[in-house]
C-alpha cells in the first residue's frame, strides 16, 4: 500500500478540477492513483516516476479531463520503462468501457434474461419468472436497465456499474418517473371517493365494501409505483365502516329479536362481518398481481384501537393469519402484519388490550408475523408515530405548513441510492484517513444521484398516475395542470441514502470479533452519523427530505459482494462468505442472545431513522410464547421496530413442522427429505418481508446468508426466558439478570 507521504506531492493537484466524460466536474482524488498502483503491483521507484510526470504535466492546470490524466499516466509508465504496466492500464480502461457498453446494450441484457441468469431471474424473490406477466415485466425491465444507465449522469452510471453505489430499481427508474413506496391515504379516499379506470367509487357503506375497495386501491397503487405500500392503523381506519354494519344489524334486531337480545345479535353479526371482511382482504392481496408481475408488497399496521370494534378487527387479522391460506393452511406472505405495542394499552397484564398481545404472540410463533412497532420508541426516533412505507422505510414527523396539522398518510419515498461501504473499507486498506477521503467522494456521487432522482420524478404529471396524484392516494388532489412537486417539496416526501455492510467495515479495520470493541463500535456509529449529517445538510440546502436508510439489500447483499470478490478476491470474514450483511445488523453467523444483539444494534437507528428494522432468530417457539414475550418486553425501550424470525416450515407429506434443512440446492424436510414445493411450505425472511424460497428462489448471496443464520436462543435460554416473563409479570427483577447477564 502507498502511504500518504508517498502520494503527498500529488496533494498539490487537489485544487485541479477533473472534468468527467459527461462534463461533471469533481476534485482531483489522489487516492485513486494509489489504487491503480496497487492493482498494477508498481514498486516505489515506478510510483515516484509516474507521479512526478503527472505533476510536471498537470501541475499548472486549473482543469483537466479524465482523458488527459489517463494519457499522462500512460506516458509516466512508459518513461519509467514499464511498457507492460502502461499496456495493463490501457487494457483496464478498455475493459471498463467494454463492460459499460454491455450494460447499456439492451440486447445483451435481454440475452442474460433468455439464458435465465440466476442473478437476473431471482433478483426479486417476490417474482415468479415462470409466468407470462412476470416474464413480460422482466423483459421490459432489462431494456429499462440499459436505457436507464444511458440516462443517468455519467459519474452515477459508472459508479453503479462498477459496484461503488447502487441505483435501486433501475428496471423502472429513471426511464419511468414513478415514485418508490408510500403510506396510502385510505381515510381521505374512503371519505371523498375516488376513480379507478372509468369507475367512480363512492364512500363504502360496510366494512366488506371498505376492504374490497382497499384491495383495488392497493392493486392500482402497486402498478403506479415500484415499491411497497402500507395501510396505517387499519383497525382505526376500518372502525367507522364496521360501525355502519353494527347499526344495520341493530336496526334488524329491533324488528326481529327480543329487546334483551338486540345488543348480542348486532355484535355477533358485526363480528362475523369483520372476520369475513378481513379474510377477504387477506385472500385478495395474496391473489393480486400488479403490472410488475408480482404480488403487491403490502403492509398493514394495527393495534392502537380501543373500541370493541377495533379490538375485533385486530383479533380477526391475527386469527386469520394463524389459520393460514387454503386447505393446507400455508403461511401467507402478504400482507406484512405490524402490531403496535404501547405501554398502558397492551404491553403488560392488566392493560385493556393485553389479550390481543397474547394473540399476536401466538401468531408470531406460528407465522413469523406480526412484526412489532414500539410506540414510544418510534415517536422518539422518527418524530411521530406511523407505520413504515413497505418493509422498513420511515417518514419523519411532518406538519403541513398550510394547515398546521401533522401528516403521515399520503406521503411517499422518491427512491434510494445505496453506497457500498465494505468496498470503501477494502480500498482504504486499513488507513482510516483514506477511508474518510474515499467516503467523501462516494457521498458526493450519491448526492448527485439522489438529486437526479428528485428531478426525474418531478417530471411526472398528475395524469400519469391519477389515483396517486388526483384521487387522494398521496393525500392531496391535484389538477392535471398542477406540478407533482406539490406533494414532494418542503420535506413532505423522502429520498433515501442507503448503506450496506457495516459489519464488514468493522471487520476490515478491527477483525471479525469487533462487536464488543468500543472503539470499533464508535467508528461504525460515526459512519452512520456522518451520512445522517450529510442528509440533513442536503435537506437544508434544497428543501427535500434526504433520509438515511438501512438498506435491506435482498439482491444487493449478493451483487456488491460478487463485485468485490472480482475486485479484491476472497477475503476472510468479508467477501469469502459470498454475501454482505444488511445495513447495521449483527453478523448472522454469531451467537449473541437476543438482548445482546439488540443492544449492539440500537445505537444506529438514532441516525438512520429513514429506514430500519431489527430481528432475532429463534428455533420453534410454538410451545414457548412467554420466551418471545420476554424479548418483546425488553426490546420496548430499546428498539423501535422488531421482527421475529422463527422456525415455521411445514412438510405436508410427513407432517413435520419446524426448521427445514438448508442445502446448496435449496431446503428439504429433515424428517422425510421432501423438497417438492407442491407438498411443503418453507418461509424465510428475505429482507423486511417474508419469502417462500421453494416457490420463488432467491439470489445466491441471500440464500447463503439465510443458510448461515444461527439462533439467538438455545433451548435452555428459551426455558429461562419463559420463566423470566412469568416472573416479570409478578414484578420479579432477579430473573431478568439471570437471562441477560446484567441488571437492567
Amino acid at each position: 500500500m502507498l502511504t500518504n507521504t508517498k502520494i503527498e506531492p500529488l496533494q498539490t493537484l487537489k485544487a485541479v478540477q477533473v472534468i468527467k466524460r459527461d462534463g461533471t466536474k469533481t476534485p482531483f482524488y489522489a487516492y485513486k492513483l494509489d489504487l491503480i498502483m496497487r492493482a498494477l503491483h508498481a514498486d516505489l521507484k515506478t510510483q515516484k516516476a509516474v507521479y512526478q510526470h503527472l505533476l510536471t504535466t498537470l501541475g499548472d492546470l486549473k482543469e483537466v479531463s479524465t482523458k488527459e490524466i489517463a494519457k499522462a499516466m500512460i506516458e509516466g509508465f512508459q518513461q519509467a520503462g514499464h511498457e507492460d504496466m502502461a499496456q495493463d492500464f490501457i487494457n483496464y480502461r478498455k475493459q471498463d468501457e467494454a463492460d459499460f457498453a454491455k450494460a447499456t446494450n439492451p440486447m445483451y441484457k435481454l440475452d442474460q434474461l433468455q439464458d435465465r441468469n440466476s442473478r437476473v431471474v431471482h433478483e426479486n424473490a417476490n417474482k415468479d419468472s415462470r409466468v407470462f406477466n412476470t416474464q413480460r415485466d422482466l423483459e421490459a425491465g432489462m431494456v429499462s436497465r440499459a436505457l436507464g444507465l444511458r440516462m443517468l449522469p455519467g459519474i452515477v452510471a459508472k459508479a453503479h456499474q462498477r459496484g461503488d453505489i447502487h441505483w435501486h430499481d433501475l428496471d423502472y427508474s429513471p426511464v419511468s418517473t414513478e415514485t418508490n413506496c408510500c403510506l396510502i391515504d385510505f381515510d381521505e379516499m374512503f371519505k371523498n371517493g375516488f376513480k379507478i379506470g372509468n369507475a367512480w367509487v363512492s364512500s363504502p357503506r360496510s366494512i366488506q365494501t371498505a376492504t374490497a375497495q382497499m384491495s383495488q386501491i392497493i392493486a392500482n397503487v402497486a402498478s403506479l409505483q415500484y415499491g411497497g405500500c402500507s395501510a396505517n392503523r387499519i383497525d382505526q381506519l376500518l372502525e367507522p365502516y364496521a360501525k355502519i354494519n353494527y347499526e344495520k344489524h341493530m336496526h334488524d334486531a329491533k324488528r326481529w329479536v327480543p329487546e334483551d337480545k338486540w345488543e348480542e345479535y348486532a355484535k355477533t353479526k358485526t363480528k362475523k362481518d369483520i372476520y369475513d371482511a378481513m379474510q377477504a382482504l387477506e385472500y385478495e392481496i395474496n391473489t393480486l398481481y400488479s403490472s410488475q408481475g408480482q404480488t403487491p408488497f403490502t403492509t398493514i399496521s394495527f393495534g392502537l384501537g380501543t373500541s370493541w370494534i377495533s379490538r375485533e378487527i385486530q383479533k380477526s387479522i391475527l386469527r386469520i393469519r394463524i389459520k393460514g391460506l387454503g386447505k393446507e393452511h400455508r403461511t401467507a406472505i402478504f400482507p406484512k402484519l405490524i402490531f403496535t405495542l404501547k405501554r398502558g394499552l397492551n404491553l403488560n397484564p392488566g392493560d385493556p388490550n393485553y389479550d390481543v398481545k397474547q394473540l399476536a404472540l401466538e401468531c408470531a410463533t406460528k407465522r413469523m408475523y406480526p412484526d412489532l412497532l414500539m410506540y414510544d420508541k418510534i415517536k422518539e426516533l422518527t418524530g411521530s408515530f406511523k407505520a413504515p412505507m413497505g418493509c422498513r422505510s420511515f417518514l419523519q414527523g411532518w406538519t403541513d405548513p398550510e394547515t398546521g396539522k401533522e401528516v403521515n398518510s399520503g406521503r411517499m419515498n422518491l427512491g434510494v441510492v445505496t453506497v457500498n461501504l465494505p468496498r470503501i473499507a477494502l480500498e482504504a486498506h486499513g488507513d482510516k484517513q483514506l477511508f474518510w477521503e474515499i467516503f467523501k467522494e462516494k457521498m458526493r456521487i450519491c448526492h448527485i444521484a439522489l438529486k437526479y432522482r428528485i428531478a426525474r420524478v418531478k417530471q411526472a404529471k398528475p395524469e400519469n398516475a391519477p389515483l396517486l396524484y388526483m384521487y387522494g392516494a398521496f393525500g392531496k388532489r391535484l389538477k392535471k395542470t398542477d406540478s407533482v412537486d406539490e406533494v414532494f417539496k418542503n420535506s413532505r416526501a423522502t429520498v433515501s441514502l442507503g448503506y450496506i455492510g457495516l459489519y464488514e467495515v468493522g471487520t476490515t479495520f478491527y477483525g471479525p470479533k469487533w462487536e464488543h470493541n468500543k472503539e470499533a463500535h464508535d467508528f461504525a456509529v460515526s459512519i452512520v452519523r456522518e451520512m445522517h449529517d450529510l442528509c440533513a445538510k442536503w435537506e437544508k440546502e434544497e428543501g427535500y427530505h434526504y433520509s438515511l436508510y438501512s438498506t435491506p439489500a435482498e439482491s444487493l447483499t449478493d451483487t456488491f459482494c460478487q463485485d468485490d470478490i472480482k475486485k479484491f478476491g476472497r477475503i476472510e470474514d468479508v467477501t469469502d462468505k459470498e454475501y454482505y450483511t444488511n445495513s447495521f445488523h449483527y453478523d448472522v453467523r454469531k451467537h449473541p442472545t437476543p438482548f445482546e444483539k439488540l443492544e449492539f444494534e440500537e445505537d444506529f437507528p438514532k441516525y438512520a431513522s429513514g429506514g430500519f428494522i431489527h430481528y432475532c432468530e429463534y428455533p420453534n417457539l410454538r410451545q414457548n410464547p412467554k420466551a418471545l414475550e420476554a424479548v418483546w418486553d425488553w426490546a420496548y425501550d430499546h428498539v423501535g421496530y422488531l421482527g421475529t424470525n422463527t422456525s415455521i416450515d411445514q412438510c405436508f407429506k410427513c407432517g413435520f413442522k419446524g426448521e427445514f434443512e438448508a442445502t446448496a440446492r435449496g431446503f428439504k424436510c429433515p424428517q422425510c427429505g421432501n423438497h417438492d414445493p407442491a407438498t411443503c411450505d418453507v418461509v424465510k425472511r428475505t429482507c423486511g418481508y417474508l419469502g417462500n424460497p421453494m416457490q420463488r428462489p432467491m439470489v445466491h448471496g441471500r440464500h447463503e446468508e439465510i443458510i448461515h443464520r444461527v439462533k439467538h436462543m438455545s433451548p435452555s435460554m428459551i426455558k429461562s426466558a419463559a420463566a423470566f416473563e412469568t416472573n416479570r409479570q409478578s414484578d420479579s427483577r432477579e430473573a431478568h439478570a439471570n437471562i441477560t447477564g446484567k441488571q437492567i
